[in-house]
């Protein structure tokens, strides 16, 4: 499902025109890709805030209306203040809904992993984040991974996650995305103790 969000065209550009607009709650932004030549618009801060506040985040599809054009989009890019953190330009990415496309999707762990917590050890996921390759049609707003059945010291690689329909992954199969950290109960084998015997002990017999 797309969400729209409307913007402007007619901006003035340069570092005061941008800090002037910002004041104003605007957004400098500008649209590009699929042949067209770039595009400068406004949006609305809180528009934009709105448009990603789903599931899908910063993957969400657009659809941006610009002067009576409606552009297929997601964010390609999205600079902040360094200090503030407050969203300073966007950069919109125009797509084609049957081409595929390379986002970053968040790892979402579900289930409880009894058997790592009952050790006092912990699950760690190695990696927030997957590159994966789909169409926007089944761009998915999160990879989903069970610790169910996780153990002490298990680890889940990229190669063995269940992906959506229409997905497939980037990167090395053997790229740790899940790992379960054994605790301080960790059963220990004891060391076996062996006892000499006293040297005295046995007596010769005469």
């Amino acid at each position: 499902m797309s969400t729209t969000l409307v913007a402007t065209t007619g901006r003035n550009t340069g570092s005061a025109a941008a800090r002037r607009l910002r004041r104003e709650e605007k957004i400098p932004a500008v649209i590009y890709g699929q042949g067209m030549d770039p595009i400068s618009v406004l949006i609305e801060r809180r528009d934009l805030r709105n448009a990603l506040s789903g599931a899908a985040g910063s993957n969400t599809i657009l659809e941006i209306s610009v002067d009576g054009n409606v552009y297929p989009a997601v964010v390609k890019d999205m600079q902040r203040h360094p200090v503030r953190r407050t969203v300073a330009h966007v950069d919109f990415l125009r797509i084609n809904m049957s081409e595929e496309l390379t986002i970053s999707v968040p790892v979402h762990l579900v289930g409880e992993a009894k058997a790592v917590l009952a050790e006092g050890g912990l699950v760690d996921a190695s990696s927030d984040t997957i590159d994966i390759v789909t169409t926007p049609a089944n761009m998915p707003s999160e990879i989903t991974v069970d610790i169910t059945n996780m153990q002490p010291g298990d680890v889940i690689r990229l190669g063995e996650i269940t992906l959506p329909a229409g997905t497939r992954a980037l990167g090395d199969p053997e790229l740790a995305i899940v790992t379960a950290i054994a605790g301080s109960k960790a059963e220990v084998a004891p060391a076996a103790a062996e006892v000499a015997p006293a040297a005295g002990d046995d007596k010769a017999k005469s």
